[in-house]
């Protein structure tokens, strides 16, 4: 093939002889070599045996991206990473998320990103988080999205980095929102509702998509909540507009039909949103389950539930059934003096519940709290 190729060329050169009197033969030969596309290399075997890659991403990868197709710029893709302070893992969570990623442009896509983060005053370990955990940031623009997302956020968190950076590892995808558009303007209305910048600031924190709903929403939402008799002054008028704006009114009307069917009148359901609007954002399963277990002990009715709704919220496998039993068997024994509050008992803190309930029955009850009891002893003889 070699031979025929060089044959071909002497052949052009002999018709083109004043062309090639500018340009040797020898210099064609090499242009029509390197010009040849380099070999892929199936993104299995380039994940596994190039980078040592785990075999789990590499089939999840390769069920997306069949070849590399250069390799030795994605070879500087991921060395580039790797110098900006990603660990292997956060590479390895990066390109299971978006595998596009190795096929990437280094100095517009990615370099421009990373070095956004950098100016901001990220840590390369933040920064590498937030970029791994949400690579969908490496396809959007630093001057028409990040850059003002990140400003808007400031103005409401105050100027404090860290804020932002605890919120964005939590919630990268804030940034693929336009904040400009929904945060500013929803902070701006709740506060002419009368919260206060602190306590927005807060949920901001802990709820911060709820903030990237259309402004519409969040005023009708809003409007809602004030129908349903939460002073706009409490701390819980942030957490009952998260509630309302988390599902849709056919969502919101299923979950009334639920609680109904568990006994709940009308009054019970509006008396347990008012105290705890958290419980409409937990599963139908999670409060038919709770529900049952605490009527099931036949201590209390629906109305005890109604008036401690935070029960709803708590875990069944890992508090309520473990601490419910282990009661159930004290009593049994008549190894309490007194019977105490099913409420007190589920909310204390598994520190406590274990050194009142559990260390002094040990011999009864300890098996039943085997899951918790070896951190919990290391813990209080500490």
């Amino acid at each position: 093939m070699t031979i025929y190729i060089c044959k071909s060329l002497i052949s052009l050169s002999l018709k083109n002889s004043s062309h090639l009197n500018k340009t040797p033969i020898c210099l064609l030969s090499l242009r029509f070599f390197s010009s040849s596309p380099r070999t892929p290399i199936a993104v299995a075997d380039y994940l596994l045996n190039r980078h040592k890659f785990s075999t789990e991403t590499a089939s999840k990868v390769s069920s997306i991206v069949k070849y590399v197709k250069r390799p030795e710029e994605t070879d500087s893709i991921l060395s580039f990473l790797q110098e900006s302070g990603f660990s292997d893992s956060h590479l390895e969570l990066l390109i299971k998320r978006m595998p596009r990623v190795l096929s990437a442009n280094l100095e517009r896509t990615i370099k421009p990103k990373i070095k956004f983060f950098q100016d901001l005053g990220f840590s390369s370990s933040d920064s590498a988080e937030i970029v791994s955990s949400n690579p969908w940031i490496l396809t959007t623009s630093v001057d028409n999205r990040l850059g003002p997302s990140i400003l808007a956020l400031k103005s409401v968190l105050g100027s404090n980095m860290d804020d932002v950076s605890r919120i964005l590892k939590k919630s990268g995808r804030l940034l693929t929102f336009d904040l400009v558009k929904t945060l500013i303007p929803n902070v701006d209305f709740l506060k002419s509702c009368g919260i206060c910048s602190s306590q927005i600031a807060r949920c901001v924190c802990t709820y911060p998509t709820t903030f990237t709903l259309k402004p519409t929403k969040i005023r009708e939402c809003v409007k809602r909540v004030d129908e349903m008799g939460i002073d706009r002054k409490s701390k819980l008028f942030l957490h009952a507009i998260r509630a309302i704006s988390s599902m849709t009114k056919e969502n919101w009307e299923l979950k009334l039909e639920l609680l109904k069917s568990l006994g709940f009148s009308e009054d019970d359901i509006l008396s347990v949103f008012r105290r705890q609007p958290k419980v409409f954002t937990v599963s139908d399963r999670k409060i038919k389950e709770i529900t049952q277990l605490f009527l099931s002990t036949g201590k209390c009715d629906i109305s005890y539930v109604v008036n401690n709704p935070d029960l709803l919220c708590r875990s069944v496998e890992n508090k309520l059934k473990p601490r419910l039993r282990v009661l159930e068997v004290l009593e049994s024994r008549n190894l309490l003096l007194k019977m105490p509050s099913l409420g007190t008992v589920c909310r204390i803190t598994d520190k406590k519940f274990f050194e009142k309930y559990v260390l002094p029955y040990s011999n009864e009850v300890g098996e039943l709290f085997v899951v918790k009891k070896t951190s919990l002893k290391a813990e209080i003889c500490a």
